[in-house]
């Protein structure tokens, strides 16, 4: 077929077809002038991924933010927000954070003055501890798996089918419950109490396992 009636057929102008065979064609060695499909469309992906992009994250930016995190202790978000408030076209705080941990595991010439930059988080030097293979941080004992509920509560028309969510506070002294209505969304705040007296109390006091939240 010729040029033209490919154009009309997969709706582009001509020019565009001549242009992208011109461009993935070969002109001398093994497979010369023939137009392979796959090998074109390798070739192509291989321009765009060595190509010049326009990064919002800009050489100056990433010396500001070294600057800030090393000397003004500034944290991610602090540094997000100075951006926004001065009227800086920034990045948010998790393009900084995938930038920093990248640096970190990576040894590009351009970014090496930015591989120790990940101890200036807020978590940058915790460490594992020695057979703690499996993170089980937020898991509830006996939890019963959202897949065994009653299928009616995905249907968001009963009152009274709530879900919450446990925010934990500094040095897990202290607590905030969320709980919202599915069918209503009317959402409640409860403050909780968690420090050592609160463990200490019989369990007479204790809350009933079986109370409704309201």
């Amino acid at each position: 077929m010729t040029q033209t009636a490919i154009a009309e057929i997969i709706g582009v102008h001509k020019c565009t077809i001549s242009l992208k065979i011109k461009r993935n064609v070969p002109q001398r060695g093994q497979g010369a002038k023939i137009y392979v499909a796959c090998k074109a469309d390798a070739k192509t992906r291989y321009r765009h991924k060595s190509k010049k992009k326009h990064m919002l994250l800009t050489p100056e930016l990433k010396s500001q933010m070294k600057e800030w995190m090393t000397i003004k202790r500034y944290s991610l978000e602090l540094v997000s927000a100075q951006w926004s408030k001065d009227q800086i076209a920034g990045v948010s705080h998790e393009t900084i954070y995938k930038f920093i941990w990248n640096c970190k595991h990576t040894n590009k010439r351009e970014n090496r003055t930015f591989k120790h930059l990940y101890k200036r988080l807020k978590h940058g030097r915790r460490k594992r501890k020695r057979g703690n293979y499996k993170d089980s941080r937020g898991l509830i004992p006996n939890r019963v798996s959202i897949e065994k509920r009653p299928k009616v509560v995905d249907e968001r028309k009963r009152f009274g089918d709530l879900e919450g969510d446990l925010i934990m506070g500094k040095g897990h002294k202290s607590a905030l419950l969320v709980t919202t209505d599915r069918a209503t969304l009317k959402t409640t705040i409860n403050y909780l109490n968690v420090n050592k007296k609160y463990h200490k109390k019989s369990k007479k006091n204790a809350p009933n396992k079986n109370h409704n939240l309201r």
